[in-house]
């Protein structure tokens, strides 16, 4: 049986340059890939998951696992080559036809490509941070080398490519710290007190646990304008938050505090008011025949 099985290995199966290929080599070559493919794939998400657990930075993880990816597909081709006894230099000819093709037909891809390696070289969008981009905002999941694959507010995944992250103008909330400032603008009827409104407003702003107080990043209360219907007040904050929704969150808490306190004191919010004066007096105009 052995023998058979050894026989029917070594059978060939076409000549080559001289060279007999036998049915062992033609099922070596895609067992080695199989094999080769999945060891690289098993010892590098390894290596991540325990850098993961020393608690690196997820940014150098990235850039170390794509960097071991790339130089372990360049030494499997090598070797995969070699079995096949394949000289490398029999592909500068065609390395050279591939060149001229990427240049005309694959220039977005490269763009894209050298894109991907600059963002996690030069690190100006990091995984984790927060990102505006062109109205869109979102969550970095992974920096890929030809697109950037960000988690919108409303759950939707969306893949940006790389080159359009460094060509336009993107907005990154969290690029040196999570700091993001919010607004409340409220409006109260004419004839109300001013310090008793703005001593309101800046309680219930410090009344927040999310709120800072530190010097410099307290919450301040500014009166903005004398409005059309109102007296229009602005209270400024600063909070630490990974998202949007945070901030949306503090903001909304304080408008529920500010409308009860508001009842509370008789502090009426305006709304938009139209005086209408109307003449009661009618001239009749007589005209004789």
């Amino acid at each position: 049986m052995i023998a058979q099985i050894k026989t029917l290995l070594s059978y060939p199966l076409i000549n080559i340059n001289d060279r007999t290929i036998t049915v062992i080599e033609v099922l070596a070559i895609p067992v080695w890939l199989i094999i080769s493919l999945w060891c690289v794939h098993f010892c590098i998400s390894k290596l991540g998951v325990r850098l993961r657990n020393q608690n690196k930075d997820p940014n150098i993880i990235h850039l170390i696992q794509r960097i071991l990816y790339v130089v372990a597909l360049g030494v499997i081709f090598i070797t995969t080559l070699s079995m096949l006894s394949v000289p490398i230099t029999a592909f500068a000819f065609l390395s050279g036809a591939i060149a001229i093709g990427f240049g005309f037909g694959a220039q977005n891809i490269i763009n894209n490509f050298i894109s991907g390696w600059i963002l996690m070289g030069e690190k100006p969008i990091r995984i984790g941070d927060f990102l505006e981009v062109e109205g869109v905002k979102g969550i970095v999941e992974e920096i890929n080398t030809r697109s950037t694959r960000v988690r919108r507010v409303d759950g939707v995944h969306m893949l940006i490519p790389n080159s359009k992250l460094l060509e336009n103008t993107v907005i990154n909330w969290t690029l040196r710290d999570k700091l993001i400032r919010g607004t409340v603008l409220v409006g109260v009827a004419y004839g109300s007190d001013c310090q008793k409104v703005k001593q309101i407003m800046l309680e219930v702003a410090n009344a927040q646990q999310e709120t800072l107080a530190e010097s410099g990043k307290e919450p301040q209360v500014f009166f903005q304008d004398f409005g059309d219907n109102a007296l229009m007040f602005e209270v400024y904050f600063w909070i630490n938050s990974q998202v949007e929704g945070g901030l949306r969150f503090v903001a909304s808490n304080i408008r529920f505090e500010l409308d009860k306190c508001f009842n509370d004191s008789d502090i009426v919010v305006a709304y938009p008011q139209r005086d209408i004066h109307l003449d009661g007096t009618l001239n009749v105009i007589t005209k004789r025949v």
